[in-house]
């Protein structure tokens, strides 16, 4: 967490840190950290200039996706982001946000597989048998999760569970404006060679009650990426954090504390991250 003159520290996930001013009341500074997170711990070292990259992406996201209301203040008001964190902040509007992940899918991956090979089904999803790791869906699916409080773990739930907990006309929104924000970015990510296997989103309502595209968006950190000509030869290599996982699980046996990361392990997880920004927007 960095003390930044004139804004009060309010919050701090895993990877970003909340502020908030009684100067912009109706603002937040969201500013995303270099920390690096795996299987519910934070990490060291943390990755350098990941948060710079994330916002990078992000921001370049938002402009894509236009129409779909989002949370950036206006940039005429960004001159208040106090300069040593610029490259790494965004100034947002305050929303009440909805407790859920809105996670789409088109590939069978990661949690979805996991459960697919139990039930064959995904957050009560139900898909065709005999489907492998990494397979593409015949169409993409929205697998909602519950969002838990802090120190609990997030919830995968059907869609009916949405329902019950933001009402379903709500519900039924956030799962359209979900599949309809997937369709249009893995559009735009198959023309830059890349396949955009899943992603999550999150929503919250503006004050006049308007659903507004919020938090990251299409980031690695919230994505997983693929090179379109590595998964036609087989392979799947992820745009993002994979490298740390493969190398927790092969050195690391889950309890106490996670070693500390090595040099070589940092230095490929930045640049596959930068390559994965150099991919989309040049």
């Amino acid at each position: 967490m960095t003390e930044l003159a004139g804004w009060n520290h309010s919050y701090s996930g895993k990877v970003r840190d909340l502020y908030t001013s009684p100067d912009h009341p109706e603002r937040v500074l969201m500013v995303a950290s270099d920390r690096v997170s795996a299987f519910d711990h934070v990490l060291e070292p943390a990755i350098p200039d990941k948060g710079a990259v994330l916002t990078e992406l992000s921001l370049w996201w938002f402009g894509q996706l236009s129409g779909m209301p989002n949370h950036l203040a206006p940039r005429e008001e960004w001159s208040v982001i106090p300069p040593d964190v610029a490259d790494r902040s965004m100034l947002v509007t305050k929303l009440a946000m909805f407790p859920i992940e809105c996670v789409a899918r088109g590939y069978l991956s990661g949690s979805g597989w996991l459960e697919y090979q139990k039930t064959q089904r995904v957050c009560g999803v139900e898909l065709p048998a005999g489907l492998t790791d990494g397979a593409r869906l015949p169409e993409p699916i929205y697998t909602p999760a519950w969002k838990a409080p802090m120190g609990q773990h997030d919830e995968n739930i059907p869609f009916e569970r949405t329902a019950e907990l933001v009402g379903l006309d709500n519900a039924t929104a956030l799962r359209d404006l979900t599949l309809t924000i997937f369709s249009r970015a893995s559009a735009i990510a198959e023309e830059r060679g890349l396949i955009l296997a899943d992603t999550k989103f999150e929503f919250g309502a503006a004050s006049d009650g308007t659903i507004t595209l919020a938090d990251e968006v299409l980031t690695p950190d919230s994505s997983r990426y693929w090179d379109a000509e590595d998964y036609a030869a087989g392979s799947a290599a992820s745009f993002d954090k994979q490298i740390v996982r493969n190398w927790l699980k092969a050195n690391w046996d889950g309890t106490e504390n996670p070693p500390s990361l090595p040099t070589d392990i940092v230095d490929k997880t930045a640049a596959r991250y930068r390559e994965l920004v150099n991919r989309l927007t040049r």
